[in-house]
């Protein structure tokens, strides 16, 4: 059996009943990708566009999607233009790759706050929720991959009596 990357503390290790069971329960499964393949559902009638919201940082991403030819649009711009690190665009579409559906899908997107990285996972988070919202059979793969998760880390703020959040003044001890 291969070792964990993590350890668990000594009262976690057994449980009530578990004496004859591995402490560390069982081994994780590889996931295969590229085998679920899902298609993209008729909309409901009187139904345009399915919206999602996703937060980052200081960003807020607000994602309208519509079955179609796979474009995808940033504040008005083609996401190539508007996102220009190759980084960014895969994080983009990671919720569209991840269910193999790259061109099933238009995607509109308003973005604004941030930086450029904020606004990429933000409209990650946005589009994977429109596509849970769209299709509740792929939440299960999108929260597999970490797609439906918020990221929370956010910027801490300065204290009084020091020029930064953690960065104190220089000591002078005469």
């Amino acid at each position: 059996m291969a070792q964990r990357p993590y350890k668990r503390s000594p009262d976690k290790t057994r449980r009530r009943g578990a004496a004859d069971k591995d402490p560390l329960g069982p081994e994780p499964q590889a996931k295969e990708k590229g085998n679920v393949s899902f298609t993209a559902p008729a909309l409901p009638e009187g139904v345009l566009y399915i919206w999602g919201t996703g937060r980052r940082k200081k960003s807020t991403a607000r994602v309208r999607i519509r079955p179609g030819a796979g474009k995808i649009i940033v504040n008005k711009r083609d996401m190539e233009q508007f996102f220009t690190h190759q980084k960014d665009r895969q994080t983009v579409v990671a919720p569209l790759t991840s269910l193999n559906m790259l061109s099933s899908w238009d995607v509109w997107v308003n973005v604004g706050g941030g930086g450029s990285t904020g606004q990429a996972d933000a409209v990650k988070l946005g589009l994977a929720r429109a596509l849970a919202k769209a299709m509740p059979e792929a939440e299960g793969t999108l929260r597999d991959d970490g797609l439906m998760t918020r990221d929370a880390r956010i910027k801490e703020r300065k204290k009084y009596g020091q020029p930064g959040a953690r960065k104190r003044f220089q000591f002078s001890k005469r």
